[in-house]
């Protein structure tokens, strides 16, 4: 055996490897590995030599040492004796001859070259053949802020893959034939053909592939839950990581933006038609997109002073910035959508007064009414719903303040009811605004958290405590009516509810309080009821929110179209963009069908 530093020729991983003459492998088993075994002539002298693939690295033994930049002589098939040199091929990197033998690879042949310098890395494959010699390329992770460092800024966590990451990563995607992410996808983005050219280097046509179908992917690869959508069905998950489709598709949105290579499209031809669109969140922007694009005029119509919905008011900075939100919207301003700020539907206009001025109307206005437990001391001072918290934070600045009007809540030791996405959310802002201590209190286990593993993963590197199989039952007050404390009770899981989580059954005699001067309740939101005040013919189903048509989101209002959270309850941002592309072609399709 050579020593430790000669023993490594470095080149691509295998499955079986032939010559090219007699067509006998030249794989051969010993100490329960495979090795390639061959002969070999070094400076005239005859060798054996054996070489063992483990990822792209190659042990050697051989009868005589090799050094660095060692070049073999001749390399010799040990079952008919003939030479594998192809005198006319040359080593892409030193220049050396190559050895010439064939490799199997997902039922193909493969033409496969071998230096005969020692130490040389050049492997001979192409492109498009690497991608089916798959290697153990582990799940790249995306280099991110250092959690002592961030916990005291409001600066993206995150900061996404490099070019060298991007390729990585897209070229463990095994190109499946029968690809599932895509019909894991709301959108039903074409997956395998945008990572594909990730591994081509083709970084700005996969950006424009991946816009055939969403149009916000800088957004939806930092917010969606790819892991319970296209990562999910990855038939590479099923026995390692799956392909990281959600991070390919933030680097690649990223990358058309920074080499400004963002294209506004043509929009068609005028229709003479115009679609009103009620709320700025994903969906709203999503048909305001569509529709634009097919030639009609749009209107949306916020009610708050910025646009974005809950991209702005509800999403933290540190996990989605506001430039990307704006960039997003600035490109439709110049695909020519028209934006109303200040304008509450329901109360400056009815639905049926916009039907009077528009031939469609988009509902898209989000879940935006707190939903609260009904415990004593909720009306406390310093007990925030988590849509009041995050809008005073995101939306008005107050973390800014004086630089901005909005006085920031202040609590040291603060209290997060709930255990989905909101929840992370508020205890991470809270963290990063000066309190000494923050509780997740969830009443289910860690198994039945509702937020993304990512949020949870990120939420205890900053030091976030987690109150599990807890419940809160009281607020407790000061003499001036501030949050001092909760009583809370301990919980065990029964059997499961409507959700198909087990149902948590308080533990009597459990009761316990704890020290508390600020509580953020995130445990979900209901439907606003502004909109329906005004509009008693609109329908809604037993939960409050809007009946609508599965199939072209049509509401019992006819040209009045619904989507997200306002007729499925909190829900995605890819979700609400799902819809309001469904949305879009159904009312597409109906106008045109009109005289």
């Amino acid at each position: 055996m050579l020593d430790h530093d000669v023993k490594y020729l470095r080149f691509k991983s295998y499955l079986n490897t032939y010559c090219p003459h007699c067509q006998n492998s030249f794989n051969v088993d010993k100490k329960s590995h495979k090795q390639l075994e061959f002969k070999a002539v070094y400076e005239g002298q005859p060798i054996d030599l054996f070489l063992s693939p483990y990822l792209d690295v190659f042990e050697v033994e051989a009868s005589i040492p090799l050094k660095k930049d060692d070049v073999l002589d001749d390399l010799i098939c040990p079952h008919c004796n003939n030479s594998l040199i192809k005198k006319d091929i040359q080593c892409g990197e030193c220049g050396s001859h190559v050895a010439y033998v064939t490799i199997t690879a997902v039922s193909r042949l493969i033409p496969f070259f071998i230096c005969t310098k020692y130490g040389c890395e050049w492997h001979g494959l192409t492109k498009k053949d690497e991608r089916h010699i798959k290697l153990k390329i582990p799940r790249q992770n995306m280099p991110e802020q250092d959690q002592t460092l961030r916990v005291h800024n409001h600066q993206e966590v995150p900061y996404g893959y490099t070019s060298e990451l991007a390729l990585l990563e897209a070229g463990r995607c095994l190109q499946c034939k029968n690809p599932q992410c895509v019909t894991g996808c709301p959108v039903n983005v074409d997956i395998p053909v945008f990572v594909a050219l990730v591994a081509d280097g083709q970084f700005d046509a996969a950006a424009k592939k991946i816009k055939e179908r969403n149009v916000f992917p800088a957004i939806c690869g930092r917010v969606c839950p790819q892991e319970n959508q296209c990562e999910l069905k990855c038939i590479l998950g099923v026995k390692d990581d799956p392909v990281a489709i959600g991070r390919l598709e933030r680097f690649v949105a990223d990358y058309e933006r920074k080499m400004e290579l963002v294209k506004i499209p043509m929009a068609a031809k005028n229709t003479g038609k115009k679609i009103a669109v009620i709320g700025s969140g994903p969906g709203g922007l999503t048909v305001a997109s569509d529709m634009r694009q097919l030639g009609y005029s749009v209107t949306v119509f916020e009610a708050l002073h910025e646009l974005g919905g809950v991209l702005t008011y509800g999403i933290p900075e540190f996990r989605l910035p506001k430039s990307v939100v704006q960039f997003e919207i600035d490109y439709l301003k110049q695909l020519g959508v028209r934006f109303e700020l200040n304008h509450v539907i329901g109360n400056i206009y009815t639905i049926d007064e916009l039907l009077e001025h528009f031939d469609a109307v988009y509902i898209g206005v989000g879940a935006g009414l707190p939903m609260f437990m009904g415990v004593e001391g909720e009306n406390l001072g310093n007990v925030f719903s988590a849509n009041e918290y995050l809008t005073r934070m995101n939306l008005m600045k107050a973390y800014r303040f004086p630089e901005y009007d909005t006085p920031m809540p202040k609590g040291n030791r603060v209290a997060v009811i709930g255990g989905g996405n909101v929840a992370m959310d508020c205890a991470r802002t809270a963290q990063r605004t000066g309190a000494q201590e923050v509780t997740i209190v969830y009443r289910r286990s860690r198994h039945e958290l509702p937020a993304r593993i990512e949020e949870v993963h990120h939420a205890e590197e900053e030091g976030i405590r987690f109150m599990l199989l807890t419940s809160p039952i009281r607020y407790i007050g000061t003499d001036s009516n501030r949050v001092k404390a909760m009583e809370c009770i301990r919980m065990k899981l029964g059997e499961p509810d409507a959700s198909g989580r087990r149902r948590p059954v308080p533990i009597e005699g459990s009761n316990f309080v704890q020290d508390c001067d600020m509580v953020i309740i995130a445990i979900g939101n209901g439907p606003n009821p502004v909109i329906f005040s005004s509009s008693p013919n609109l329908k809604r189903n037993k939960w409050g929110y809007i009946e609508y048509n599965p199939e072209t989101m049509e509401t019992s209002i006819e040209n009045v179209y619904a989507g997200g959270d306002i007729v499925t309850g909190s829900a995605t941002v890819i979700q609400a963009m799902g819809a309001g592309r469904i949305a879009a072609n159904a009312m597409h399709a109906k106008l045109q069908s009109k005289k």
